[in-house]
């Protein structure tokens, strides 16, 4: 599996971490712990998602009420040109929020595996070094999904 990875990736990960990490999947408690892990996570990036709907779709009524309070053309131009300025740098601010809740999650979720004792995992902000976990990750769930031969 890490030979079908790009090379930048490869290098990130030698045989003692490949052979480290296949040790500790020995047991299959280290499976059932990325599983879990992936469940929370999908369950909190639908929270997240629907939490910026919910803004969105509260941005469209606020608008709604605007163009209906106001009684001339120009009005309505002036409040729904308002409105868009600051329903943008809302939903910027939300999105950031969202990115910095998902940030907090991946150092939860490496901590965890790191604790755990799973080779190549630790808490880290370094992108290249989160790709190389979420490389590790795959792997793992894909190992989980194959037939052990006894």
């Amino acid at each position: 599996m890490a030979s079908e990875l790009p090379p930048k990736y490869q290098m990130r990960l030698p045989y003692e971490l490949l052979s480290g990490l296949a040790n500790s999947l020995l047991n299959d408690t280290i499976f059932e712990i990325v599983k879990g892990l992936m469940e929370i996570q999908h369950v909190t990036e639908k929270h997240l998602f629907q939490q910026r709907l919910q803004l969105q779709n509260q941005q469209k009524i606020e608008i709604q009420e605007a163009l209906n309070r106001a009684s001339t053309e120009q009005e309505k131009m002036r409040a729904k040109s308002a409105l868009r300025i600051k329903h943008r740098d809302e939903l910027k601010q939300t999105d950031m929020k969202l990115v910095l809740q998902l940030d907090q999650k991946v150092s939860d979720q490496q901590g965890i595996l790191e604790k755990a004792g799973v080779p190549g995992f630790y808490v880290t902000n370094n992108p290249m070094e989160i790709q190389v976990q979420m490389r590790l990750c795959d792997f793992i769930i894909r190992l989980s999904k194959m037939e052990v031969p006894r």
